[in-house]
């Protein structure tokens, strides 16, 4: 009878499948595979409304290149392990871009910049930008479909098509360049990433103050809400820097107990700019939201046993990671550490966040991994191939 279920019947149920389920319902049989490769244009999409994303951890260090990264199926709390072989350079984790990753290759001095699907095991390099960079800030903006500079569109609306291009632009901004006269200076120009036409623009300038403090003091995570591109600085006094690209300003923002933060991280939930933060100092970690008159909002404090529990023998919160989106928020530190998380339960209309613990990584299928400091990211499996790459 499972053999003789009609194609549209099988893909209306594969869309509620996590992506672990879907791989392995692919392969169950030659009838399944069939329906699953033509609801496989659809399925990112349909991925989003019945299931949070992945949580993926890509080490800091590995020796050099790469290897491996290891995903949380949030939803049943597995871990897998996803080799990284296919990459042809050593690399380093940027940020998350749409259902793909934004990686650095380090063989070049220069800031140089590529995107992977560590699912279907693809790669794309970006072209080099018009002005030579090291140490820039990197912020990406989600869109659907926004003019470039000669008017074309970035992605189109069709879906098909959206799958194959990411549908966010990458910006660049500051970093210290080649002087005119010899030697080096702080390069206070933006530039975006064109994925229609495969090229960067410059499309801003900025304060040469801001070029140094996004050059020194910023790390690469960006946040993107109502219009304004964020960082963090990482100097204490923790500080935000935001670009309105619309009008292509600058703007400062301060920080709520800035001085006494141990740690500082931005987020994004349910569309508000958030910032999460803790230490000693602040009796542990606490979750702020923007509210209106750029004033933070005090609206959750982790529960202090998990804080605790995630603390260790350390006692300092200075190593703890965060990273967020509108469906949760995760705290953690390593690889093998527990991770507390703050996450969205119920459907929209009811829906609450509420606190858990989940198990680190230690080991996969009964085999011992090594604990390495890892980045967090937060994305969509994508198992469709695209063109693009």
């Amino acid at each position: 009878m499972w053999n003789n279920l009609p194609c549209d019947l099988l893909t209306n149920i594969f869309s509620f499948l996590s992506a672990d389920s879907f791989a392995c319902a692919k392969s169950t049989c030659r009838h399944w595979q069939a329906c699953a490769s033509s609801a496989a244009g659809n399925y990112p999409f349909l991925l989003q409304n019945h299931h949070p994303p992945w949580f993926v951890a890509l080490p800091l260090h590995d020796h050099g290149a790469l290897c491996c990264c290891y995903a949380l199926n949030p939803s049943n709390n597995n871990w897998y392990v996803l080799s990284m072989d296919f990459l042809p350079a050593p690399v380093r984790y940027v940020g998350p871009l749409d259902s793909f990753i934004l990686l650095r290759p380090t063989v070049s001095t220069f800031l140089q910049l590529g995107m992977c699907n560590p699912f279907t095991r693809q790669y794309k390099p970006f072209p080099k930008l018009n002005i030579k960079r090291t140490n820039p800030a990197v912020g990406v903006v989600p869109v659907r479909s926004v003019a470039s500079p000669n008017n074309s569109l970035l992605c189109e609306t069709n879906a098909t098509f959206q799958i194959s291009c990411f549908s966010s632009r990458v910006y660049v901004a500051g970093g210290m360049s080649e002087a005119s006269h010899g030697g080096a200076t702080y390069e206070p120009t933006l530039e975006m990433y064109d994925p229609q036409l495969d090229m960067w623009w410059v499309v801003g300038s900025m304060p040469m103050e801001f070029a140094v403090r996004l050059t020194v003091w910023t790390p690469k995570e960006s946040v993107y809400c109502d219009g304004v591109l964020y960082w963090m600085t990482s100097a204490r006094a923790y500080s935000l820097m935001g670009y309105e690209i619309g009008s292509n300003t600058w703007r400062e923002l301060s920080v709520p107990m800035a001085d006494k933060l141990e740690f500082a991280v931005l987020v994004l939930r349910n569309g508000r700019l958030t910032l999460v933060g803790g230490g000693v100092c602040v009796s542990g970690a606490c979750v702020w939201e923007l509210g209106e008159g750029d004033i933070w909002v005090l609206v959750e404090r982790v529960p202090g046993e998990m804080g605790m529990k995630l603390l260790g023998d350390r006692g300092s919160w200075a190593s703890t990671k965060c990273v967020g989106g509108d469906g949760a928020i995760y705290l953690y530190r390593d690889l093998w550490a527990g991770m507390v998380v703050w996450r969205e339960v119920g459907d929209k209309s009811r829906s609450q966040w509420e606190w858990y613990w989940i198990e680190g990584c230690s080991s996969i299928r009964g085999k011992q991994v090594r604990n390495l400091q890892v980045k967090g990211a937060l994305i969509y499996p994508n198992l469709v191939p695209s063109f693009m790459f």
